[in-house]
């Protein structure tokens, strides 16, 4: 399952992207493709368990 503050623009500022970027809507910024892969829950990363931003955005429980 994706993270469901993940969004991918391919602009930002008057700025045209290559490639869509991740965004994250609880912090309002691009992220960076670490952070990503958890919003993405790849590599056995999940963003429930291991997203800082997530965890105080959604007031779940800490795993």
């Amino acid at each position: 399952m994706t993270c469901p503050y993940l969004e991918y623009h391919d602009e930002a500022d008057g700025r045209q992207f290559d490639q869509p970027r991740a965004y994250c809507t609880a912090a309002e910024r691009f992220v960076q493709p670490m952070r990503a892969d958890i919003c993405n829950d790849r590599y056995a990363l999940e963003h429930e368990a291991h997203c800082e931003i997530y965890h105080e955005h959604a007031e779940v429980p800490e795993p």
